[in-house]
């Protein structure tokens, strides 16, 4: 067994930058097991479940225990009994797959039992066969096929860009559906004036939604003239990680930064999150100047910030039984930081930070599965081969 200090990213919380050490207890076993791996709270082993996956971006859990994962190039996955299938899922849309578009996320009705519906993201190739967008379409899943497609939601956040979709889905307790949509890369020149902060385009937008797409009445926008009625807030980067919590209903989200400035926010009606007129984050490169400052009266500050950036895929909050001691903490993943966080709370503060599960790739969705284990999509850069794994628990002494 060995003591290890771990260097923490620069991270902000409750008005300051604070350096944060962490103590990890590593021990490597053999003898036919993966070896433990020890934290602060929990000892586990990183056990994968499914192999041969490309650019997995989104897992979903179905009733009956199978596992969905959407692969980026287009294609929509089934992991039945520890195996993946080999066919993927027939009645997918097309999507526009280059950059960072293709098919994102993947998520199950509430009442998936009864209705069969599933919602899937994906960056859609407009008419001109230039542009794209980030677009929401539902269908029944039925006798593994997707059936009766139909439109949710088509984003007004239209670009020849290939990057900064958001796409994440969430449904709160209440039975609406949460999307982030991407500032679709525009360039943070007019920082005032930039789509991010213009109420009139869904760039930089987090959306509310009936199940069908229709806008709820009591959105904070509606009826508001030079405002799209979808917004629920605004001022976003590029939002890839989104959780509801199933007992508070708090919604939580994480955006990438540019370089440096990675974001964790609390998102509430009607607020502006302040991208690109406030930030932590520099030019790539040339680590000029962005933001105006890092902090203004009515733009919320964040919860939370990696500074370096971790590049933030993939949220989570455990309410799981199989890790007790991490029941409520907030789990995101790290791509370019490969790297699983653990964040505790106290109510909206961030209390402690703890790395996991690290240098083994990038992280690019985080999930509680129905057994309480968490499980990580690991995806590569040049589009080879990886893994689904989860954190099995090991029992104590």
């Amino acid at each position: 067994m060995r003591l290890t200090r771990v260097a923490q990213p620069l991270a902000f919380a409750g008005g300051a930058l604070l350096a944060l050490p962490m103590l990890v207890l590593q021990t490597d076993l053999v003898g036919g097991q993966e070896p433990i791996e020890r934290s602060a709270q929990h000892d586990f082993r990183v056990v994968t479940v499914a192999d041969g996956l490309i650019v997995p971006w989104a897992m979903a859990f179905l009733p009956g225990g199978d596992m969905l994962v959407t692969e980026r190039p287009g294609r929509l996955r089934i992991v039945r009994t520890g195996r993946l299938l080999p066919a993927p899922v027939p009645g997918v849309p097309a999507v526009r797959a280059g950059g960072q578009g293709g098919l994102l996320d993947v998520v199950a009705h509430p009442r998936f039992a009864e209705n069969r519906l599933l919602y899937l993201t994906f960056s859609k190739p407009g008419p001109d066969g230039k542009t794209n967008t980030t677009a929401v379409v539902r269908g029944r899943f039925e006798n593994d096929r997707l059936m009766n497609v139909e439109t949710v939601i088509e984003a007004k956040a239209w670009s020849e860009g290939e990057g900064h979709f958001g796409s994440r889905l969430a449904f709160d307790r209440d039975g609406y559906l949460f999307i982030t949509i991407g500032d679709r890369q525009v360039y943070p020149k007019d920082l005032e004036g930039h789509p991010a902060q213009d109420l009139t385009t869904h760039h930089g937008k987090v959306l509310r939604l009936h199940d069908d797409g229709r806008v709820p009445a009591d959105n904070p926008f509606v009826g508001q003239q030079g405002a799209l009625p979808e917004i629920w807030s605004y001022g976003h980067r590029n939002q890839q990680g989104l959780v509801i919590d199933p007992d508070t209903n708090e919604v939580w989200a994480t955006e990438h930064g540019p370089q440096g400035g990675d974001e964790l926010n609390l998102i509430e009606r009607g607020k502006n999150y302040g991208w690109p007129v406030v930030g932590f984050g520099v030019m790539y490169r040339t680590g000029a100047a962005i933001h105006g400052g890092t902090m203004r009266e009515g733009m919320e500050p964040p919860v939370h910030v990696w500074i370096p950036s971790i590049a933030t895929s993939g949220l989570m909050r455990y309410r799981g039984d199989a890790f007790p001691r991490w029941r409520g903490s907030l789990f995101a993943g790290g791509l370019g930081g490969e790297q699983l966080v653990r964040l505790t709370l106290d109510g909206p503060r961030v209390t402690n930070v703890e790395q996991l599960v690290q240098r083994r790739g990038r992280i690019r969705d985080v999930r509680q599965g129905p057994d309480g284990f968490v499980y990580l999509a690991f995806e590569k850069r040049d589009g080879t081969a990886t893994s689904i794994v989860r954190l099995e628990p090991v029992p104590e002494p």
